[in-house]
């Protein structure tokens, strides 16, 4: 493999001035499309030119830095131009089994090379890419599978994963190999910038998966709104699953920055989050913020070459302001924190040298290229302060759910906003805080109670290790909350009048929790948020 162009560790390239909230009216500095496409790249970025489609950028991206390597997965590597060679001879292999431009193509595969070889394939071939996370279960494949209808699918070998219909089209490990062999698709498929070009499924727990798709100008707009993630030649260590968001809507913002994408093993293990950040001189790493806890505990740590290191990624939970100072000082890097949804991969995040109580208290200001405004159920802008809940506009939002007009009328308006089930205000200094979602607030005794707001306090407490709040029905009151909370090794569980104290001195007396409920883990969903649809059923079983 030939040398990887650039040192690593490499200063990211000029940043778009930071975005700040305009209280009571749309904040951000929406790019239009049209713009997008002289800044696609060459703004600091190693890919230079301006390309209509992502399989553009892929054919620009083998001729710039070819040699480059694009992932490593385990003792396998793979450079750009290896990578596309690959996945335009599994392109010729696809339309030779009928797979015509428009249509679907699901992938059920874990995160890996071939994974990485089956996306661009599709995307070469004029298909539209879609992927199922192999930790759904069948009733959830099967409604993904009915709502895209695929042309054909890439399952493991050995067997077809429960939930696909029968006589679908597939392609296994062996068909892989043999598509390796064979020829060469003579020139990629032409699409237009506004075709669909991925679907990606929600996490399901408000119901079952709706398919957020997204085209061509959307991969574009992650070049922008990347911020400081991203670097030229940066080497990520992927903290989600390929099935996520976090990868399927940035291939383009890989391709623009030449970044290397270096594949954990699963199950994930910090000892393994420990040597890649060594062995592979990772400059980026995402984790949750129990996986950077667990990378503190690691012995080894004090001793580790994390000098490539330049930034840390926190997302899916509170950040405590402690666990922000302890990763600077060991890991010798900055940690923030980003919001973003499976309809709007990029919105908000904190920026290195904000102080650890924002991590904690918010998730940032807007990234480039994208509005955010706060409003209340009737659409009215709501005040600094007050709880509302979070709208999003700009060139990465979808551009609806796959083949469900009506639930996309309700998330979308005519202007582009969509309306997210999230909930939350902005203080005075213009970061954004989230207290929860929609579906779950509770109503105690006449007074709304935001979960995510008691979570992160309930999480200040030294003897609680994880926290979950639902609320359930109640007598008198309506409803009540139930705490669910994770203890810290080698510390005694708090009783529910020690917590319910430790909440009053921090929030108003009617938020603390009326129930506790001590587990040993907290049930996690496949996308690894906490399931809270599974903590209600049970809270009321109880």
């Amino acid at each position: 493999m030939a040398a990887r162009p650039g040192a690593q560790g490499a200063s990211p390239g000029p940043r778009p001035p930071a975005r700040r909230f305009d209280v009571g009216t749309p904040f951000g500095g929406n790019v239009e499309p049209d713009a997008l496409g002289s800044a696609a790249a060459g703004a600091g970025t190693p890919l230079r030119g301006t390309f209509e489609t992502v399989v553009d950028a892929m054919d620009a991206a083998v001729e710039q830095f070819g040699t480059a390597e694009a992932y490593v997965d385990g003792g396998q590597r793979v450079s750009f131009a290896a990578w596309i060679d690959a996945a335009d001879r599994l392109a010729a292999a696809l339309v030779d089994r009928g797979v015509r431009p428009g249509d679907v193509v699901a992938i059920v595969l874990p995160s890996s090379i071939d994974f990485a070889v089956a996306f661009a394939a599709a995307l070469r071939a004029g298909a539209v890419a879609t992927a199922v996370n192999t930790r759904l279960g069948p009733r959830e494949v099967a409604a993904i599978m009915a709502r895209c209808e695929p042309a054909l699918a890439f399952v493991p070998g050995g067997c077809v994963p429960p939930g696909l219909p029968d006589g679908l089209p597939t392609v296994d490990r062996d068909g892989l190999e043999r598509a390796a062999r064979g020829p060469t698709l003579a020139r990629p498929v032409r699409r237009s910038p506004t075709d669909p070009a991925v679907i990606v499924w929600t996490s399901g727990t408000t119901g079952l998966p709706k398919g957020a798709w997204f085209d061509h100008l959307n991969l574009r707009a992650a070049v922008t709104s990347a911020g400081v993630m991203t670097g030229p030649f940066d080497r990520r260590l992927a903290s989600t699953p390929f099935a996520h968001a976090g990868y399927m809507t940035k291939l383009w913002e890989q391709l623009a920055w030449a970044t290397t994408t270096v594949i954990s093993p699963t199950p994930w293990r910090a000892a393994d989050m420990l040597r890649l950040l060594v062995d592979e001189r990772i400059t980026v790493a995402g984790g949750a913020p129990a996986q950077w806890a667990k990378l503190l505990e690691q012995p080894a740590l004090d001793d580790a070459d994390l000098s490539a290191l330049r930034l840390g990624i926190a997302a899916t939970a509170p950040v405590p302001p402690e666990l922000v100072a302890e990763v600077e000082r060991r890991c010798g890097c900055p940690l923030v924190v980003r919001y973003a949804m499976t309809e709007c991969p990029s919105i908000t995040g904190t920026e290195p040298g904000d102080p650890p109580e924002v991590l904690h208290r918010s998730v940032g200001r807007p990234q480039a290229g994208i509005d955010v405004a706060i409003r209340d159920d009737h659409g009215h802008p709501v005040g600094s302060g007050e709880v509302g809940r979070v709208h999003v506009r700009g060139a990465c939002v979808m551009r609806g759910y796959w083949n469900e007009p009506e639930l996309t009328a309700e998330v979308l308006d005519d202007h582009g906003w969509l309306r997210s089930g999230d909930l939350g205000f902005v203080d005075a200094a213009g970061n954004l805080s989230l207290v929860g979602r929609v579906d779950d607030m509770y109503v105690r005794g006449g007074y709304n109670v935001y979960p995510l707001e008691v979570e992160r306090v309930l999480d200040e407490h030294p003897a609680v290790a994880g926290a979950a709040v639902v609320g359930v029905p109640a007598p008198v009151l309506g409803e009540i909350g139930v705490a669910f909370i994770t203890v810290e090794a080698g510390s005694q569980p708090p009783t529910l009048e020690e917590l319910r104290t430790f909440c009053r001195e921090r929030l108003a007396d009617y938020k603390a929790p009326d129930r506790l409920e001590v587990v040993e883990a907290l049930p996690l969903t496949a996308m690894m948020k906490v399931d809270k649809a599974a903590l209600r059923a049970l809270a009321t079983a109880r």
